[in-house]
């Protein structure tokens, strides 16, 4: 009975559409050091996935643009993702087991949310290397054509140095601009 495990990568960003990944495992594989994503060095993740793409019985990636970001909002963005990995898989599973709390079925397979599945599930921690490792690969290709962001570091999160080139250049056609991209000016009284 194929467990499919799906998780996605980039849902807190600025930038870069939302990426997910759907992995069927051997039932008795065995992967050293396969753990949550954000729990691994880029280097374990990057020597992860090429383990994961060579062992499981099947695999997909999928993503949702910024601007379908925008017009849907990120969770339900997320979820299609999740959807349209799943169409990729080249079987189907019996079982859906998803990381977090919310999704919508898929056809008629059942599905189960597990918060923290990425700890405790094998093919769902494969799910969330795979749509972090593919999704920090693009955000390296579009950080050559916008080199202010530093989206080689920051993967479009958040963070100082990203929202110090939004104040400084505004946004890309790559920013999600339904997300509150700059903090609110602090107002003096």
């Amino acid at each position: 009975m194929p467990e499919a495990g799906c998780d996605e990568a980039g849902r807190g960003c600025l930038a870069g559409p939302v990426y997910a990944a759907a992995v069927i495992l051997p039932e008795d594989v065995s992967i050293p050091l396969l753990n949550d994503s954000k729990k691994l060095s880029v280097r374990q993740r990057n020597e992860l996935r090429r383990v994961i793409e060579s062992v499981a019985l099947a695999w997909a990636v999928a993503s949702v643009s910024p601007r379908d970001i925008d017009r849907v909002n990120i969770l339900q963005a997320s979820i299609l993702a999740m959807h349209r990995a799943l169409d990729r898989l080249a079987s189907l599973p019996s079982l859906i087991l998803v990381d977090g709390n919310h999704f919508r079925p898929y056809r008629n397979i059942p599905h189960r949310c597990e918060v923290r599945g990425d700890a405790r599930y094998a093919c769902i921690a494969a799910a969330s290397i795979l749509a972090k490792t593919h999704r920090d690969e693009y955000m390296e290709t579009i950080h050559r054509d916008y080199p202010s962001y530093q989206w080689h570091r920051n993967r479009g999160y958040p963070t100082a140095e990203h929202r110090e080139a939004l104040m400084r250049y505004g946004p890309t056609p790559h920013h999600r601009r339904s997300f509150r991209l700059l903090p609110d000016p602090v107002l003096f009284h």
